[in-house]
């Protein structure tokens, strides 16, 4: 069972790094660029920019180019990251569901911040899991079985929690959730 663990934390790494990096790049300009929706609320919202976006996307890539390296040499018994386009959309993939949960929390009311309580720990994972399925269907298959993604599941609240935790006491994030 502990090598689901370890699989499940390898597979989501670029993930979990673009989610949580993309504080570390908060920009000035978002990528709604200050607009409403009909509905008269942002679009988005001030959280989320172009830097934040490009930022964690590109470190979340770094981490799983990083990671594929060090699996070749060190002859590590982790799955590969083959085609190495797979890091692109776990990263991008995490930043966009991010994104879309935001989308749809404005829409409902919420302001940023707020809680949103499952959506806001696992919306990166879907957009992650989801863009990788959609150009990369056979990797994704054969890499995230039942087992891994149950391991995905449970381990990213607690993750997702400590993480944010640290960017809160950082002054990086308003929230500590």
């Amino acid at each position: 069972m502990s090598f689901f663990i370890a699989d499940a934390l390898w597979l989501m790494l670029p993930a979990y790094v673009a989610n949580s990096s993309a504080v570390l790049f908060a920009g000035k300009q978002p990528i709604d660029l200050g607009r409403n929706y009909p509905d008269g609320r942002r679009i988005l919202g001030q959280g989320k920019t172009f830097r934040g976006f490009i930022g964690g996307t590109m470190v979340g890539v770094i981490a799983g180019i990083i990671q594929q390296a060090v699996r070749e040499r060190a002859l590590l018994g982790v799955p590969s990251f083959d085609p190495i386009f797979v890091v692109i959309t776990l990263s991008f993939g995490a930043l966009l569901g991010d994104i879309i949960k935001s989308f749809f929390k404005r829409r409902l009311g919420f302001e940023k911040g707020a809680r949103f309580p499952i959506a806001d720990q696992y919306d990166f994972v879907a957009g992650a899991l989801l863009l990788t399925y959609i150009f990369f269907p056979k990797w994704l298959t054969l890499n995230v079985t039942a087992p891994v993604f149950i391991a995905v599941i449970v381990l990213t609240a607690p993750i997702h929690l400590i993480v944010n935790y640290i960017g809160f006491r950082l002054g990086k994030k308003d929230v500590w959730w």
